[in-house]
């Protein structure tokens, strides 16, 4: 048997075992594992004392193109990605303009064209004005399915906020829907009191109103996102659509959705490094607007939850929700901050850094940032390293410490709140379908990703 690349003497991660085997690799695709040392092959690359592991799905990105390209956009983006070992992203719909229609995704699907390093995907959005069409757009190649419904202010037509239209959500189409859960009308109230200066404050937080940014996890509080998941959780049992709950920041969330899935709810979750990682007050007293995204990242208390309920198997997915800004915007006086955080080039560090701290373990990461995704959201050929699958594969060393250097950072605002953070795993070679992406922890080649495909 002949390969075009065989990778020798890796150490390879799946979400049943760890091993010593070769990967040889034809016409993109993963032909076999093992000893492959008699085989024939075009190509050798030597993984002696790297693991090998799936490429990350990374299924909440924000690259901002069209429209808001000065933060960032899919050729910046990707290159990010694949730095980190993200061989595969689904792009959010909120740009300008947003990604509610056909034409919208067709346009998107050709800006990528030659320009992505990594594969790619698009979430088409819902809005008040398109819930007519959601069960066409649900269909469509290159996306995989309707998402992120907001349950709070986005951009432009963005916000499906009561329950009739999110109900109309729910009951056109078939594939799972993920949705971004807070709710908006209690936003709104708590938003006009603090500015208002009456705004009670979050007992869950456990530190007092300053009138900084540190507040904003007091005005879109824990009770915000309870509710606003319980809705949804309420709807999807109702109608029976599958759904996949977003960016999930709350201990409360946790039990409503463990109640939810007795009852036989299919509700999948997803969980970011970030709020594994960090908490308030103290991210915000040291980060700034840095630390601001929604949902808010809060107190020790909900992290401790956020992570015992990791280490007990409830989340599904890993995501970045790689939300980008540039310094100037964020350097502005809160409230007038915008919200998000980069994250897709640190993703896989991140979790690693968290494997090496004895938090979980590498067979857990792989299965939920490539495994899980892939099954959850029906990607053909993706995330495994098995026969049959695309050779989408990163190689790394998960003892390898490095710290975080904004000169490493391929993302166009050149900023991310884990720079000079001690970190492990930096990926130091990355195969897209068969072909080396980045060497040595640099882009190598040309851009060459392409759009991915689902089983309806």
């Amino acid at each position: 048997m002949s390969f075009d690349l065989i990778i020798r003497n890796g150490i390879v991660v799946t979400g049943e075992r760890i091993e010593s085997a070769d990967i040889g690799i034809r016409d993109g695709k993963i032909v076999d594992l093992g000893d492959l040392k008699q085989a024939s092959t075009a190509e050798v690359l030597d993984a002696k004392g790297l693991h090998v592991l799936p490429g990350v799905i990374d299924t909440q990105v924000h690259f901002r193109e069209p429209g808001l390209t000065h933060k960032e956009d899919l050729e910046t983006g990707t290159k990010a990605a694949i730095l980190g070992g993200v061989t595969t992203i689904f792009d959010e719909p909120n740009t300008s303009p947003t990604t509610t229609a056909e034409e919208a995704l067709r346009d998107k699907l050709e800006r990528a064209k030659g320009r992505a390093w990594c594969d790619y995907a698009f979430w088409v959005g819902a809005s008040k004005e398109n819930l007519d069409q959601l069960a066409h757009l649900d269909t469509l190649e290159g996306s995989p399915g309707i998402g992120e419904v907001f349950m709070g202010s986005s951009t432009g037509p963005l916000l499906v906020d009561s329950d009739e239209d999110l109900r109309k959500v729910l009951q056109n189409g078939t594939r799972r829907v993920s949705v971004h859960a807070e709710d908006e009308a209690r936003n709104l109230d708590r938003r006009a009191r603090w500015n208002a200066g009456n705004l009670e404050e979050d007992p869950t937080l456990g530190y007092p109103l300053t009138g900084t940014v540190a507040d904003h996890p007091h005005i879109r509080d824990s009770e915000s996102a309870r509710l606003a998941t319980r809705r949804i959780l309420k709807l999807a049992e109702e109608t029976g659509r599958p759904i996949h709950i977003l960016h999930l920041s709350t201990a409360e969330e946790v039990l409503e959705i463990e109640a939810a899935r007795l009852r036989g709810v299919d509700v999948t979750v997803e969980i970011t490094p970030q709020h594994l990682w960090f908490a308030a007050p103290g991210c915000y007293e040291r980060l700034g607007a840095l630390a601001q995204m929604n949902p808010p990242i809060r107190s020790g208390y909900h992290r401790a939850a956020l992570r015992d309920a990791f280490q007990k198997g409830f989340f599904n997915v890993i995501g970045s929700d790689h939300a980008p800004h540039t310094r100037e915007e964020k350097s502005k006086a809160y409230p007038h901050t915008p919200s998000g955080m980069t994250g897709v080039q640190t993703l896989l560090p991140v979790m690693l850094t968290l494997v090496k701290q004895g938090f979980t373990d590498l067979r857990t990461v792989v299965r939920m940032k490539s495994e899980q995704p892939a099954r959850i959201f029906s990607a053909k050929g993706k995330g495994r390293i098995a026969p049959g699958y695309d050779a989408d594969l990163v190689l790394l060393d998960p003892n390898q410490a490095f710290v975080v250097d904004e000169a490493w950072l391929a993302s166009r605002c050149g900023w991310s709140p884990f720079a000079g953070e001690t970190l492990y795993g930096r990926p130091e070679n990355v195969i897209l379908r068969g072909q080396v992406a980045a060497r040595a922890g640099q882009p190598w080649g040309l851009a060459s990703g392409n759009p991915v495909f689902f089983n309806q």
